[in-house]
């Protein structure tokens, strides 16, 4: 009988855990599925595959497997010594006329090769929403180029419709899983998954930061000086903010609670950024006033131009 190693196959170590096997199986399943891979050996590297998670899978085959030793991959080789008595192996055939899958299925008492049960293709997919849907929550339609085998055996990309539901909260860059929606399962494996990739579209006056949200709030320059309250926009409807005398330009009002909802409760903040807003035309009156205001004020926004020449000429 000739030697398999199944470890290497799936790339992983002897002592892998049965999650470290279980991720590789499904990455290389994947990989060289009939349905996806144009290798030309994809076929038998598919069942390979399958055969080595068949046995590395079930702990009592698993454990069996490991006591055979560990060969060069095609070497002739037998059982230990009273392997079979330990295992419970009853064989038929001698050691030499059996392949090593069908080894284990004799093993397991089946008597017969099984072709093992294959998890579906998982599938992904982007999904574009607004803001509005990502703080509400949505169903939404996609469609999703998936393949599939046409009457004469050639494969082919097909379009497949289906609805998705965004919870409320959703974020970009945010990956959700859909279990069960991907491509069907083989030999009665479970279907596979469909993963949908969160796309914000922008939004005219809100920014996104993950549960954040940013809005521009423009100002009228007495606005600023004087203090004001002001209706400023949020996701659930205007609300009333009081601007601190003597804002600045660039500074933020935190609206606590006023962002994109949180999976687990409460949501994120809104930071309404203040812009002074200077009018492009004046009245006559407007511009009177401008002027008095000029004449009498104090105020030299570029002071510090001035402190830092006459610092650089203090140092000459």
């Amino acid at each position: 009988m000739k030697y398999k190693d199944y470890y290497a196959i799936l790339g992983v170590e002897r002592n892998a855990d049965a999650d470290v096997i279980k991720k590789a199986y499904r990455k290389l399943a994947q990989k060289y599925h009939p349905d996806v891979s144009k290798d030309p050996q994809g076929e038998e590297k598919f069942k390979e595959i399958a055969e080595a998670y068949a046995t590395l899978k079930d702990p009592e085959k698993r454990a069996a497997y490991d006591q055979l030793g560990k060969h060069a991959p095609g070497e002739d080789f037998r059982p230990p010594p009273d392997w079979g008595r330990q295992f419970g192996g009853d064989f038929g055939r001698g050691f030499e006329d059996l392949d090593l899958s069908d080894f284990f299925e004799q093993f397991a008492g089946r008597g017969r090769r099984r072709t093992a049960a294959m998890p579906g293709q998982d599938y992904e997919v982007t999904a574009h929403i607004g803001l509005e849907d990502a703080y509400r929550g949505a169903t939404v339609d996609l469609e999703l180029g998936v393949p599939e085998f046409d009457g004469n055996g050639a494969m082919r990309r097909a379009q497949r419709s289906f609805k998705a539901r965004i919870p409320k909260g959703a974020t970009d860059g945010q990956r959700l899983r859909l279990r069960g929606q991907g491509g069907k399962g083989v030999n009665g494996g479970p279907d596979g998954d469909l993963y949908l990739n969160i796309a914000l579209r922008p939004h005219p006056l809100f920014r996104a930061s993950g549960h954040d949200l940013y809005l521009d709030l423009p100002l009228a320059p007495w606005e600023a000086v004087l203090g004001a309250t002001v209706a400023v926009p949020t996701l659930g409807g205007t609300v009333q903010v009081k601007v601190p005398p003597g804002t600045q330009g660039g500074h933020k009002l935190r609206l606590a609670g006023r962002g994109l909802p949180k999976p687990h409760g409460g949501a994120g903040d809104l930071y309404a950024i203040a812009q002074i807003a200077v009018p492009r035309a004046a009245s006559e009156k407007e511009r009177a006033l401008y002027e008095e205001l000029a004449k009498g004020a104090s105020f030299n926004p570029r002071g510090h131009f001035e402190q830092e020449a006459g610092h650089e000429h203090s140092t000459h």
